[in-house]
């Protein structure tokens, strides 16, 4: 086995096999905190690592690999066959004793139809698209919920967020219900507490879309800071949020993110939430953040100035760190009891 724990559960070992000694040096790369990358001790068959297994119940892993001509290169674990996908390709996963995989993921789904919608927005510099998901008992002219998701085509291929809503709806647990999938289009520039992409959103782009009798923003890392953005400059647009792994950012707790082009828009939309006197929207909210995140603090702190506003919110924090496969995990039940409060309550 290249990844093995220990009898007591305390420590992880990792393996790779290199007995024609071809490679130079091995790291391990990974993303819960653990001073990485690490590097792997020459062995006579290979290379090893042994380290104290994190506080989490899934790992996902890369091996950056050096070869005798200084060259480096990340690729998953050669001999693990357990993978997970990412926006950025592949990682090699390690699963803990624990862990289990929602039980949805084996559910039939309700049979349904995918329309694309694409609408012009000029001032993005490119249109806003989405695929629009509908059961087939729904028509296209009859108002029903709509659960609305950024990076949506990327969450549904990676994180299923699709299936399970399809799964919802074929179990009775929610009512007939859309999914408007967005596509990010400029994510880093249209995410970023950008009032011209919240405009779009809650205007031209829901004007095209069928009727709906309630709607629910959820997002991802920016993804969510936009969603909570479009819901505080268009109040009324969102009856319940789910916000997964936020990019909350603020100076004090993420000086690191300070780099990135559009960080005093983020930092300030931030700073205008934790200033704010009172809220002409509180909304029910769910906040899921991994256990091991940097931005599990910012998220933190979001959640008690939502509370402090008059939000109904729940904190989700999840053995896991900033993943699709972390998202995913914890859509259940949590989407299901925001999209039925709201549904009944329209």
């Amino acid at each position: 086995m290249p990844v093995s724990i220990s009898a007591s559960g305390g420590e992880v070992v990792f393996e790779l096999a290199d007995r024609a000694r071809r490679m130079a040096g091995v790291r391990l790369i990974e993303e819960l905190g653990l001073g990485g990358p690490l590097p792997l001790t020459r062995t006579p068959n290979g290379w090893r690592l042994t380290v104290g297994r994190p506080d989490v119940l899934r790992m996902e892993y890369l091996f950056e690999i050096e070869d005798h001509n200084g060259r480096r290169h990340t690729v998953p674990d050669p001999e693990n066959p357990q993978r997970a996908g990412g926006a950025f390709g592949d990682k090699s996963v390690a699963e803990f004793p624990g862990y289990r995989a929602p039980e949805w993921l084996e559910a039939d789904a309700a049979p349904g139809r995918t329309d694309p919608v694409e609408v012009p927005a000029p001032d993005l510099a490119g249109p806003v698209t989405a695929a629009v998901w509908s059961p087939d008992a729904l028509d296209d002219d009859t108002p029903a919920p709509a659960v609305l998701v950024h990076d949506g085509p990327e969450f549904a291929r990676l994180g299923g967020i699709g299936h399970y809503l399809g799964v919802l709806v074929a179990e009775g647990a929610v009512p007939p219900l859309r999914a408007v999938l967005l596509d990010p289009g400029d994510r880093n520039e249209w995410y970023a507490a950008n009032p011209v992409y919240a405009a779009a959103l809650c205007g031209p782009v829901l004007d095209a879309l069928p009727p709906a009798t309630v709607r629910v923003g959820v997002g991802v890392s920016l993804g969510a800071l936009a969603m909570l953005h479009a819901h505080r400059r268009h109040p009324g647009t969102f009856a319940a949020l789910l916000l997964q792994s936020g990019s909350f950012f603020t100076p004090e707790l993420d000086p690191q993110e300070a780099g990135f082009s559009r960080f005093r828009a983020v930092s300030g939309f931030v700073a205008e939430v934790a200033a704010a006197g009172d809220d002409p929207a509180p909304v029910p909210t769910v906040i899921t953040c991994g256990t091991v995140e940097e931005n599990l603090a910012n998220n933190e702190a979001v959640a008690g100035e939502l509370r402090r506003l008059g939000y109904p919110v729940t904190v989700v924090r999840d053995r896991d760190a900033h993943n699709y496969t972390a998202w995913r995990d914890v859509l259940h039940p949590h989407l299901a009891n925001l999209i039925e409060a709201v549904a009944h309550a329209a």
